[in-house]
């Protein structure tokens, strides 16, 4: 059955929205959706972990320690079940409490209300694993930024992405093509190097069969891409002078407000690929941008770049274009591992939508 939408023009006209409008529409109602559901899970997050911090604070303020202090923490976990028993309260949460408290109570206040509205499982794995604050706050940004479950923040650590990133050197012109606000929030949504260990490749594979794979995994993909981005489709067709454009693959950033393309390469990275790219931009802005979006981004995926290359083939350009790596053969142990936790947390989100 075909839909046909219709925007009222006077009190007995009615004209057809075009394809164009609705999706608009159809974009900015997803992106109310999820941004709800998101600040839900937020003030969810953060009403748990302030009771967590108070308890955490008493305790610490009492000076109960484990080995005399045992017996106190045990009985308080008993009359709290008591009270309340749907808390996780048992005596090794209490002392996490504690604990929490005590890592966090002197952190700047950035890092403070970060760590508030990460999922308690989280900010547990952050205890054991992490001790610097710096990268406890990229890992806090991270996990925000992207939505990562408990097993994805737990591979980032043991790949050391916190350390990885210190050393990238970001490949992009958005300073010089996006208002400042606008590129600064872009900087902060594009990676330099992107992991795709999750499609199981173990060996050489053409361009094609790569956006094949990823759009077989498209939930994945986009859990590497980052939060907020929707997926609009792969070879996007595009006409212009009676000649044929396709993009490998599009997106929209509902923070943003922008269509982002994306164009897979197997291998370097080469100067022609701007051009290219330049030009898919014009069309999308020209042809599909709907009138309040921002202007569309492109990203060049490749496996290999040298930023002096990537420097001077975006130095007069005017578009906003990155250009970034993948990470695609693996280690067998490391890819065993990734495929297994990311697999994993994906059909866990999927049985939680149904």
């Amino acid at each position: 059955m075909k839909l046909v939408a219709w925007q009222r023009m006077s009190k007995n006209e009615i004209a057809p929205i075009s394809p164009k409008d609705y999706d608009v529409i159809l974009r900015q109602a997803v992106a109310e959706i999820r941004t709800a559901r998101t600040s839900i899970a937020l003030q969810v997050n953060s009403a748990t972990n302030s009771v967590y911090w108070n308890l955490g604070k008493l305790l610490s303020e009492k000076q109960l320690e484990e080995g005399y202090g045992s017996g106190v923490v045990k009985q308080l976990s008993v009359d709290l079940k008591n009270e309340f028993p749907d808390m996780g309260v048992s005596p090794r949460n209490l002392w996490n409490m504690k604990r929490f408290y005590e890592r966090y109570y002197q952190a700047d206040k950035k890092l403070l209300q970060s760590v508030a509205v990460l999922p308690w499982g989280h900010n547990l794995l952050l205890l054991d694993k992490i001790q610097k604050p710096d990268a406890v706050e990229f890992y806090v940004n991270e996990v925000i930024a992207k939505g990562w479950s408990r097993d994805l923040l737990l591979n980032a650590i043991k790949m050391d992405t916190y350390s990885q990133a210190q050393q990238q050197i970001k490949t992009h012109n958005f300073n010089n093509t996006l208002p400042e606000a606008h590129a600064d929030y872009a900087n902060e949504v594009f990676k330099s190097t992107y992991n795709l260990g999750f499609l199981g490749i173990t060996e050489p594979v053409r361009e094609l069969e790569l956006e094949n794979r990823l759009i077989a995994k498209i939930r994945a993909f986009i859990l590497e891409l980052g939060k907020g981005f929707s997926f609009i489709g792969n070879q996007y067709r595009l006409e212009y002078n009676n000649k044929e454009y396709f993009i490998d693959m599009l997106f929209f950033h509902r923070g943003l407000q922008s269509l982002v393309a994306i164009e897979l390469k197997i291998g370097s990275f080469k100067a022609e690929y701007v051009g290219k790219m330049n030009l898919y931009l014009s069309l999308l802005d020209r042809q599909e941008k709907g009138e309040n979006e921002n202007p569309s981004i492109g990203i060049i995926l490749c496996a290999d770049k040298d930023h002096l290359d990537v420097e001077i083939a975006l130095q007069d350009i005017n578009k906003p274009i990155g250009v970034a790596e993948y990470q695609l053969l693996l280690p067998k142990d490391k890819l065993q591992s990734l495929l297994q936790t990311e697999i994993k947390a994906i059909e866990q989100e999927n049985e939680n939508q149904e």
